[in-house]
């Protein structure tokens, strides 16, 4: 029994001190309800944009632990989400599934605040867009929902964040 207690004592106090050295991504959604189109499944509503917007924001947090500092924050506000591709409500066997085109690309506006131990980059807001997202051959064989969207993500992240591009003019 004391072992435990002191296992639990010494896990505790390690998470107490690790914890502020870590990189911190907050993802916030604005007004979600009035997205252009952020819902996986057709005709569902809010509830047809919780698994797009629960995965979106978990892959940037993992973008942040990989890419930021220790320190580093990240506070990003997602105004707006239109996913890859469209559903097509007249086609009667396809209800739930999103036709992919070329002129249906994934798109985010967004604005971000990061801060690197006191030096602080904001923009007022920004585009993230991936018009050739149908031209990766290594997409097609992912099954994530979100793939289009994760891509650019990436791509978006790496050329602001990481690489400490600053704000698009």
């Amino acid at each position: 029994m004391h072992r435990l207690k002191s296992f639990a004592l010494f896990v505790s106090a390690f998470l107490a001190t690790a914890s502020p050295c870590l990189a911190a991504v907050e993802v916030v959604f604005l007004h979600p309800e009035a997205y252009s189109d952020a819902s996986l499944y057709n005709g569902y509503g809010a509830k047809g944009q919780e698994p797009a917007l629960r995965g979106i924001r978990e892959h940037l947090q993992r973008l942040g632990e990989r890419y930021l500092k220790p320190g580093d924050t990240l506070k990003i506000e997602v105004l707006d989400i239109d996913l890859a591709g469209r559903f097509e409500w007249w086609r009667p066997y396809a209800y739930d599934v999103r036709i992919l085109r070329d002129i249906t690309w994934p798109r985010m506006k967004l604005r971000y605040v990061l801060d690197e131990n006191g030096r602080r980059v904001a923009c007022p807001e920004e585009f993230v867009s991936d018009q050739a997202y149908l031209m990766n051959a290594a997409m097609r064989s992912s099954m994530d929902p979100l793939k289009y969207e994760k891509s650019m993500l990436d791509d978006w992240f790496r050329a602001r964040i990481a690489r400490k591009g600053g704000c698009s003019t």
